[in-house]
């Protein structure tokens, strides 16, 4: 969980992306935020809008949805998918890579450079735009092996 001081920097980083992207600041879009900033465990949209549903009980689940999927079109929050599993949002902004358990799902964040400098297939170099490289890696946690 993050402390008061990140909190701080994390909603300062959302106000400026919001700003920059014309998206008005509302109580609702604070609270989707700052719920997903907290949680850092990659939470999905029925996650959040459980937690959000206790200080905002005439929010919708279709807004809370919505709102993330606005937050990742503008940059704000990027999203993770596993294998049809609901997407989980992460607010980590920094270049990163993840590992995904297969068995309890659990998304952990790692960095590392080598990954950061993967070079692109050659099928690829000619006639594509590679946007960015996330890598993803699958198998078993700590926890669960």
């Amino acid at each position: 969980m993050l402390w008061d001081k990140e909190i701080d920097m994390e909603m300062d980083f959302f106000r400026a992306k919001c700003k920059e992207n014309n998206l008005r600041m509302t109580t609702q879009r604070m609270a989707i935020y700052e719920e997903v900033a907290r949680s850092k465990d990659h939470p999905n949209a029925d996650t959040i809008f459980k937690k959000i549903q206790r200080k905002h009980p005439t929010i919708s689940f279709d807004t809370v949805n919505r709102t993330l999927q606005t937050f990742a079109e503008i940059g704000i929050l990027n999203v993770v998918e596993g294998h049809g599993d609901p997407k989980r949002f992460d607010p980590n902004a920094d270049t990163h890579h993840h590992f995904r358990c297969v068995r309890c799902n659990r998304i952990i964040d790692f960095y590392d450079d080598s990954y950061d400098r993967l070079k692109l297939p050659k099928q690829f170099k000619k006639g594509f735009i590679v946007l960015g490289k996330k890598v993803v890696l699958e198998g078993i946690c700590d926890r669960c092996g």
